[in-house]
This record gives C-alpha cells, structure tokens and sequence, in this order.
C-alpha cells in the first residue's frame, strides 16, 4: 500500500505543477479524470472482474498529441488490483476519422498464502505486463461512430504470456431522455486470445449523466457467446458512480 500511496501523490504533484491555483495552464495542455466506485470491478478486458467492490481512477494528462493515462483499480477495502500507465499518442486526427497508439507497462496484484515461520500468511503478489495498442474510429455523425480496437499484451511473471483482444465498436452519444438528461451507449463484440484458450464475447457499455453535472452513472454487461476462458463467468455486469473532474 505504500507504493499505491506514492503513486497517488505523484499525481496530485504532477496535477499541482500543470494548473496553478488560479487555473493558469503551465506545462500541460490538459488534464482530466474520474474516480468511480462500483460494486464488481471490471477489467479492461471485460470477461474478467474482481468480483468484489472496487475503487477506479482514471488520470489523463495531455500535452499536444501525447497524453500519459494511469489507470488504477483498487479494492474497496484499499488493496491494489490493478496498475496501468498508458503512453498515448493521436497518430491521425481528421474530421471523420481519427488513429490512436498507445503502450503501457501494467502491474496486476494478487493475495498469495505463503507459509513463514511455520504459520500461514498472506502477502500481496505483483505480477508484470507490457502491452501495446492501435484504435482507428470512423466518425458516422455528431454523436455515432464505429471503430476497431486491437491489444497485444505479454506477461513476464507467472500466469498468462501473451494476450490478443480485438474489439469491433460502435458508440451512441447524447440520446436525450429530457433537455438535461441524457444516456451514451457502446455496444461491442470481442475476440479475446490468452495463449492456447480463445473466446468470443458481446459487451456493452451504458452511462446515464446530467449537462454539466460532474456525477453520472454506468453500467457494463458482458456475455460469452462461446469461450474456453473461464468458461463458467459466461456473464458479467456491474453498476459504476462516477465523478469526472478537471477540464
């Protein structure tokens, strides 16, 4: 926890010397982030989840097409799920159609039961990845587009060694319930390959806000259509708080 702890107050740092207290803008272009709480974590990969209720920060610090986005996942009792730190670049940025890479190093941790002393103990075990990523999305109109998003992850601790996850996307945005409410709706199918077991799965991704309210609220459903990954969480769903803040 130590470290989780560092980590939170290097960015509160980083947050610090790229706005002043008066909103003055210095070295960043931008920043922006969210803090959710929800009651089964779900990972970036969908068809895998804490089970337990977790706590999620999203950072995003920006400058000109480069952007540095930690992603941190918590339990809620404060044990560290998972770490990464995405380095991101916009490749393509036009009208219609834009081209996103990225990579990141990730740090993924889990409670071992080690014998010390003669007496069992449980001590917090992390486990390392590396991963690099490619996004192209069409623009259709204001608020649709489609696009593809492809992963290829490698692990270098016990565990998975290598992960192939393809998404075919579609996004829906400001669908308007009254004049300040409004719903955005992502539904999506996914390859998922984690060394010789392979899946086929549907998501989608819910989110119900209010105009210039920083709290909204999402949901994520996912559904095996045929998988030999843990072929026995065949669906997966959870209920997100978020609060956006920054830019």
């Amino acid at each position: 926890m130590k470290n989780a702890n560092l980590l939170l107050v290097l960015f509160a740092t980083l947050l610090y010397q790229g706005y002043s207290q008066e909103g003055e803008r210095k070295f960043l272009d931008d920043f922006k982030g969210m803090a959710s709480v929800t009651h089964n974590g779900i990972s970036l990969v969908p068809s895998f989840s804490l089970g337990d209720p977790a706590l999620l920060f999203d950072l995003k610090f920006t400058k000109g097409k480069l952007s540095f986005e930690p992603d941190m996942r918590f339990a809620l009792e404060g044990k560290p799920w998972s770490f990464l730190f995405w380095f991101r670049y916009k490749a393509v940025e036009k009208e219609r159609f834009s081209l996103r890479v990225g990579a990141h190093p990730a740090l993924n941790f889990r409670t071992v039961t080690v014998i010390r002393d003669g007496q069992p103990e449980e001590i917090l075990e992390s486990r390392r990845y590396l991963a690099a990523e490619i996004a192209p999305n069409y623009k259709l109109g204001e608020n649709t587009g489609i696009g593809i998003y492809y992963l290829h992850g490698r692990g270098f601790d016990e565990g998975v060694k290598q992960t192939n996850f393809l998404v075919l996307n579609s996004y829906f945005n400001n669908l308007n319930i009254t004049k300040d409410l409004y719903f955005n709706i992502s539904p999506q199918t996914y390859y998922l390959r984690m060394d010789d077991k392979e899946g086929f799965y549907a998501v989608g991704f819910v989110t119900l806000a209010k105009r210039d309210f920083p709290v909204s609220i999402s949901a994520i459903f996912n559904k095996a259509i045929d998988t030999q990954i843990v072929p026995e969480d065949d669906f997966i769903w959870n209920v997100s708080v978020n609060y956006s803040f920054g830019s």
